[in-house]
């Protein structure tokens, strides 16, 4: 479900304990949902595959291969 709430999207790098913001915005989308993540929410990622998720449960399923 992707939500348009405004604000711009960011692009960020992915490392393994933090991030390092390419071009300034307000959200990432999640790779699995589609749900726009505010930066101060964002919680789970993976560096590996360069990806974001909104929650511990996307994050499995993407881990699982299941998306």
């Amino acid at each position: 479900m992707l939500m348009s709430n405004g604000g711009r999207q960011a692009r960020l790098h992915y490392l393994s304990s933090s991030f390092r913001v390419l071009s300034a915005g307000d959200y990432v989308l999640c790779a699995v949902t589609g749900q726009q993540i505010p930066l101060d929410r964002l919680r789970y990622w993976s560096a590996e595959r360069q990806e974001a998720y909104a929650s511990a449960e996307a994050s499995a399923k993407r881990e699982s291969g299941i998306s």
